[in-house]
């Protein structure tokens, strides 16, 4: 039997060696690149980036009449959206919110009180839940790496209310009881559409908020006593990120 020099076999196995790593290598090349681009478009000041947020915006201004004084420790608007931002330079983006907004007026109890009826109550709300779209634009401020930084958005939002509601409390309750609580839904005297105009300035996770309402509360088949709510919301904003 003729046996095999140790050179020989040695250099079949680096040969064979070689071969493998060459494969591998040429694996890795296709695999990588598109994941590693794909990570680089997406981030907090790259192409796309979408984030949760929270907020609490207080009522602020009076009614446009007599007979709708507000509690404004109390009055405001909670909402909880989906941030979409898409950039469009190194400073200018654009996006959209898409939010649930559930915007509380506290009634005020007092002898001028008009709505919605002059009845007084222990407590006393009218209640307007909306889902809301907001595109904006933003502009942002200052250098900065792959986070949001500093910026100011000018938006107009608009929304439509999937619940209308009328809440009152009297103490003592009526039949004896220590409370009654009476909800009132679907009210046809207050719009199901609203829109206006929005602003942020907001540094990070935080930001400070504007909206101003154009649009009326109230439809023609209001009183024609009810005078206009306030139209300003301010507040804060939490994004979740």
């Amino acid at each position: 039997m003729r046996l095999v020099p140790v050179s020989a076999a040695l250099g079949g196995l680096l040969l064979l060696s070689g071969t493998a790593c060459v494969q591998a290598q040429r694996v890795v090349l296709r695999a990588d690149p598109p994941a590693d681009s794909a990570r680089a478009r997406y981030g907090p000041n790259r192409a796309v980036y979408r984030h949760l947020y929270v907020g609490y915006m207080a009522v602020v201004g009076r009614p446009a009449g007599p007979g709708a004084a507000l509690r404004y420790g109390k009055s405001g608007e909670f909402l909880v959206g989906l941030r979409h931002k898409y950039r469009l330079t190194g400073a200018l983006a654009t996006g959209f919110d898409m939010r649930y907004a559930r915007l509380a007026y506290h009634l005020a109890q007092n002898s001028q009180k008009l709505l919605p009826t002059p009845a007084q109550h222990h407590s006393e709300s009218l209640v307007v839940s909306q889902f809301q779209l907001e595109p904006y634009l933003r502009l942002s401020l200052g250098r900065r790496g792959n986070v949001i930084g500093r910026y100011l958005d000018l938006s107009g939002w608009g929304g439509w209310a999937v619940g209308t509601s009328h809440h009152y409390e009297d103490r003592p309750g009526t039949g004896g009881g220590k409370r009654t609580v009476v909800v009132e839904r679907d009210l046809a005297y207050v719009r199901r559409w609203s829109y206006g105009l929005g602003t942020r300035l907001g540094s990070g996770r935080y930001a400070a908020t504007a909206h101003y309402r154009l649009s009326d509360t109230f439809t023609d088949q209001a009183t024609p006593a009810y005078a206009e709510l306030p139209r300003w919301l301010l507040g804060l904003e939490i994004g979740l990120f």
